[in-house]
């Protein structure tokens, strides 16, 4: 029988940030690393551990282009600008859109309170539903954003239950049945090209390995088998079930950063490219109940034939990478 990881089922209690006892966690190890390189790209996460609910910060303090690819019927995002010196992801759900505000505090700060319009950074947050297992309201603020920013590194990130996804989960037909979900990490050097793949996995879907074997979510704790969704809503359809609702409080959110130089009509190409093909790891993916959010970002620094095919090819394959690190079965 393979291990499991189940999700607690929530309860409901009135705990807030106000009611936090333990300090901010700064640079969690997670369950493991990520290496990477790509210059002026850094990495880091923050977490409340009385939540648990966390953030994860990137930074690009050089700035950089982006396509923003939003599918799913609840995205929560702030911001979604073509171009980013930040973009912080939280849990929290609209809460959490608080923390982006601080890393915008933070930015400010370095600059000496700089406001001349040349000196305004450009942040935007993203942010999953987290209240599932747990049973308080606690959420990425502020403080907790700036923390996130204070903490990146420009050598490797962490993976697995940590930053943003400490609070996730996956496989959500059923919440009884949800398993831990987390943030996950691929990186890659293909000639001049490098490329990062960084994700928050707490989607409605299960994840599925290169051998189409479901590897996290949907655990039957009765006989210990993960079941493919589409079993189950199958026998709901075929019994014509009135009470068909999803369930609620899904979202996978990634970024994919590159220095490669692309035209903004192929940046936006490549960030729809990845997107469709994280559907090979998650599934169902983009579903009304899911609020997924693809943010591809690029330095511009170097020139290569045909960027959008070609890298949005090989940065699929990294994205499955780095959904499988989320749940450590890369």
């Amino acid at each position: 029988m393979s291990e499991h990881h189940p999700a607690p089922p929530r309860t409901t209690a009135p705990v807030g940030n106000d009611h936090r006892r333990r300090p901010a966690v700064l640079g969690a190890a997670g369950d493991g690393w990520v290496d990477f390189d790509l210059p002026g790209v850094a990495i880091g996460t923050a977490e409340y551990p009385d939540g648990p609910t966390g953030v994860t910060v990137l930074s690009i303090p050089g700035g950089a282009r982006t396509a923003v690819d939003k599918r799913g019927g609840a995205v929560g995002v702030s911001g979604g600008f073509p171009y980013h010196h930040a973009l912080c992801f939280a849990g929290g759900s609209s809460f959490g859109l608080a923390a982006a505000s601080g890393v915008y505090d933070e930015l400010l700060r370095r600059t000496g309170y700089a406001t001349d319009f040349g000196s305004l950074p450009v942040v935007s947050g993203a942010v999953v539903y987290d209240f599932t297992p747990r049973d308080n309201a606690i959420y990425p603020d502020a403080g907790l954003g700036a923390d996130g920013l204070r903490a990146v590194r420009a050598d490797r990130v962490a993976v697995g239950r940590v930053g943003a996804g400490v609070g996730a989960t996956v496989g959500k037909v059923d919440n009884a049945r949800a398993e831990w979900g987390g943030q996950g990490a691929a990186f890659a050097r293909v000639g001049p090209a490098r490329l990062l793949v960084l994700t928050v996995v707490n989607a409605i879907g299960v994840i599925v390995d290169r051998d189409g074997g479901i590897v996290r979510g949907n655990l039957d704790p009765a006989t210990g088998r993960r079941r493919h969704p589409a079993e189950d809503y199958a026998e709901l359809v075929a019994a014509a079930t009135p009470d068909l609702a999803p369930t609620g409080g899904n979202t996978t959110l990634t970024a994919v950063v590159t220095n490669v130089r692309m035209t903004d009509t192929e940046l936006a190409q490549f960030a729809t490219q990845v997107h469709s093909s994280m559907h090979r790891a998650i599934q169902p993916f983009h579903t009304i109940a899911d609020g997924d959010t693809l943010f591809a970002l690029t330095t511009d620094e170097v020139t290569v034939p045909a960027p959008s095919l070609r890298l949005g090819t090989v940065a699929a394959e990294l994205a499955w990478d780095a959904v499988l690190s989320s749940v450590d079965a890369a």
